[in-house]
């Protein structure tokens, strides 16, 4: 069994457990052990790169040496926790005056990191690490009639490694495909949620949420596949303002790739949180 270091993140401790809880359960059925990582510590999220950038190095660097320590590759389904944890590990390994600030505050913490590990999207294992024929021999419920919208959002492409193709991706769709499922076509898959301008400018913000749901109606989808608790959250949460704001009717079900994933791995509902959103992907799921 593959093992690597789960970093959670502080989104999956509550509002998008179902997705902590899914993408642990699907790893294990699929041959890899997610190792919580001890003592895991926020990654600062965006904000906190824009307050002190080399503080907020640091604090993803804790995370970073604690998975060194434990000879462990670090794992995160947070798609901004990803990109945190992928670009520090970069930087470090390219910028040696950053690694000795950012290891002179670690020695508090007893730690040093040296750069000798690698970070990984959660997809990123499920497609490369486990690989489609895998995944496909491992189904046993494929999601057969099921239109997905595969929603990558604007971040778990951004890291660019070994020249993959990031205008026009297609991991997500092998993925679902792999799941029994049709992928969409569905053009606004790597645009922006807005992230947290719904903060700073709440009309436009919504405005970009509107365009993702309605892209995904026109794709005639059932539900929108995220990869990313905060865009899952802006994308569900966020309906009924969107509707308000715009007069709009969209109820569009917005759920982890993980959940589709194990619905078609032979886990069941109730254990995947099938049926706990705001918009209930229940109904749609009732065959499955």
């Amino acid at each position: 069994m593959k093992k690597f270091a789960y970093f959670p993140g502080c989104s999956l401790e509550k509002i998008a457990l179902s997705y902590n809880t899914s993408s642990v359960e699907t790893a294990k059925i699929l041959g890899v052990e997610l190792q919580e990582l001890e003592d895991w510590n926020c990654c600062g999220a965006t904000t906190y790169f824009h307050v002190d950038q080399l503080l907020a190095y640091t604090l993803v660097a804790r995370n970073l040496a604690i998975a060194e320590k434990e000879g462990l590759d670090l794992v995160a389904p947070c798609s901004a926790c990803y990109k945190n944890a992928y670009f520090t590990n970069k930087y470090i390994k390219e910028e040696p005056d950053l690694a000795e600030h950012i290891n002179y505050a670690l020695e508090e913490d007893d730690l040093q990191f040296n750069g000798n590990i690698d970070v990984h999207h959660i997809m990123d294992i499920f497609v490369n690490e486990v690989g489609m024929d895998e995944i496909k021999e491992k189904v046993t419920k494929p999601l057969e009639g099921l239109r997905v919208a595969p929603y990558y959002g604007c971040q778990i492409v951004r890291p660019r490694k070994n020249g993959e193709e990031i205008e026009n991706p297609q991991f997500f769709e092998e993925l679902v495909s792999a799941m029994g499922a049709d992928p969409a076509d569905f053009p606004e898959r790597l645009r922006c949620c807005s992230a947290s301008l719904i903060m700073t400018s709440r009309r436009a913000a919504l405005d970009m949420v509107r365009v993702i749901l309605q892209n995904a109606v026109d794709s005639e989808a059932d539900v929108i596949a995220t990869a990313c608790p905060l865009c899952q959250v802006n994308l569900e949460c966020y309906q009924p303002q969107v509707n308000d704001e715009f007069g709009t009717d969209y109820k569009m079900p917005v759920i982890y790739f993980t959940q589709l994933l194990g619905l078609a791995l032979g886990m069941s509902k109730k254990k995947l949180g099938i049926g706990k959103e705001l918009v209930s992907a229940a109904p749609i799921f009732g065959e499955f």
